[in-house]
């Protein structure tokens, strides 16, 4: 795909989902470098994105030279090192930093100007604790997450009237806002949940609250009026993996890859029609599926193993496939037709 004339933001966003399972993901990444510096990107305020994957793809792949080029080339993308877009490759580059011999303070320099954002940014505990985690540091991160929660919950409290003596030993109540949008504080609960158990630290009263916050998000993702689907989408590998491997799921998902995106088409111009706003649905792996069953010891075929994964993908802003699109623009299957040609006639059908 990279080398298409002119890159679109639903080829980036493909590129995202396939490149490492190609013949050759640095050769992609280069590839994308490559369309940013010679201005074939379709919309040039990409560029800093576009960089940033490369950047990833090279990280991920181990090769920590291509990785800081490429991020170095992002940063200086971006409008500004404060764009928001720029935390998670800066996120990125400490990552790759604390791979370089005696570079792990210009990468906890890096990571310890982002820390503000966890406050403000909901993927920046997903990222800033990520990086953390990979320099071995995960002591640091859920220190960093525990004190970002502190705050949130204590400025709730304050704003709520608690007396100052009692804001850190009663809990205020906390809402955990829409599927589509849980907030800041309950990805920070949830990131500082997942570095815990990692450390094999004890359970305690903020771990409850990330549970008692999940299952809020669950129980919204599976209490939809008439039984509505979860609005799970599976990429065509995905989708045939998914059937060959939990066939009980058929009857959930349909056949055939073209029955479940009409499935998911119809679901969603209802919901539409309905009033509703911000729809999308939700990119899943079986690996996802399988690690939440896994997690809660489930049944992946279970309708509530499946609600509580989806409630786990809302929280994920990069799970999030946005509809509608376009007509003329690339269908949000990542099929490469364009939406007028493939799943908006679906509906219909």
């Amino acid at each position: 795909m990279p080398t298409k004339d002119v890159l679109t933001k639903a080829d980036l966003a493909e590129l995202r989902r396939s490149a490492l399972g190609t013949a050759n993901p640095l050769g992609v990444a280069a590839e994308i470098a490559d369309a940013v510096e010679r201005d074939r990107l379709e919309d040039p305020d990409d560029a800093g994105d576009a960089l940033t994957l490369a950047a990833e793809i090279a990280e991920i792949r181990g090769r920590s030279d291509a990785a800081l080029r490429y991020a170095d080339r992002a940063l200086a993308a971006y409008p500004s090192g404060d764009d928001p877009r720029a935390g998670f490759a800066r996120a990125l580059r400490a990552r790759t930093l604390f791979q370089a011999a005696g570079r792990e303070d210009e990468a906890m320099a890096e990571l310890t100007a982002l820390r503000p954002l966890l406050l403000v940014q909901p993927d920046a505990a997903a990222y800033v604790s990520a990086a953390l985690d990979s320099g071995g540091r995960s002591a640091i991160a859920e220190r960093w997450l525990s004190e970002a929660v502190d705050t949130l919950l204590g400025e709730r409290a304050t704003v709520a009237g608690a007396p100052a003596q009692a804001i850190t030993a009663v809990e205020p109540a906390v809402e955990v806002g829409p599927p589509e949008s849980p907030g800041v504080l309950f990805f920070l609960l949830q990131q500082r949940h997942r570095v815990r158990r990692d450390l094999n630290l004890p359970h305690d009263r903020h771990d409850d609250l990330a549970d008692r916050l999940e299952s809020q998000l669950v129980r919204r993702a599976a209490q939809r009026e008439g039984g509505q689907p979860d609005l799970l989408f599976w990429p065509r590998a995905e989708f045939d993996r998914l059937l060959a491997e939990h066939p009980a799921l058929t009857e959930a998902y349909g056949p055939d890859w073209d029955a479940h995106r009409a499935r998911l088409e119809k679901e969603l111009v209802r919901l539409a029609n309905a009033g509703g706003t911000g729809l999308g649905v939700l990119s899943a792996t079986v690996a996802g599926l399988d690690a939440h069953a896994n997690r809660r010891n489930g049944d992946p075929s279970d309708p509530q193993t499946r609600a509580g994964y989806a409630g786990e993908l809302a929280a994920r802003p990069d799970a999030r496939i946005p509809w509608p699109p376009e007509r003329n623009d690339a269908c949000w299957c990542g099929s490469g037709l364009k939406y007028k040609k493939d799943c908006l006639p679906r509906s219909r059908s």
